[in-house]
């Protein structure tokens, strides 16, 4: 199937760094994979790492040597499209950043459930930190420490429990 057909994203539609990139430290990994008229990731990117080119039709590319997984792109994606993976948090787990845009946000400390691209449960993780600055445009960042074997699958997470709201 390809996401024509079912919606679901796979690492073959993805532009992604090599290996040795891939182990040197977070890179941006972004799921946009159809033609439409957006750019606030190349706007957002302070090292210039996104183009989109030739027109802003065009699908973003990254220049993996000069993007240095800062994130900020992440928040400005109004298709909720773009992750950062660091494949070397510490020793046995990966680190993604995550939009999130679902209330109450999660805590720090909290384990959630994690799920892949297809929305199947694929493991569990730990929310380690969550950025949320004005200028995100109300899109709070989430830091989700994963298995190292699914940083690349990993795409969502649920909280465990149902949260009360006041």
């Amino acid at each position: 199937m390809s996401v024509l057909e079912d919606g679901v994203v796979t690492l073959e539609d993805l532009e992604l760094p090599d290996r040795e990139r891939m182990e040197r430290g977070p890179f941006v990994v972004i799921e946009c994979v159809q033609e439409i008229p957006c750019n606030p990731c190349v706007e957002s990117c302070p090292q210039k790492a996104i183009t989109i080119q030739p027109s802003v039709n065009d699908v973003p590319r990254v220049d993996f040597d000069l993007c240095t997984g800062c994130g900020l792109c992440i928040a400005h994606c109004p298709g909720l499209a773009i992750f950062v993976v660091h494949q070397n948090h510490d020793a046995s787990r990966a680190l993604l950043s995550l939009p999130y845009e679902f209330f109450p946000l999660p805590s720090v400390g909290e384990t959630v459930d994690v799920y892949d691209r297809a929305g199947i449960k694929i493991g569990e993780g730990e929310i380690v930190r969550i950025r949320n600055a004005k200028s995100q445009d109300r899109t709070p960042v989430v830091f989700l420490a994963v298995d190292k074997p699914l940083a690349m699958q990993a795409r969502h997470f649920k909280r465990k429990k149902a949260v009360e709201s006041k």
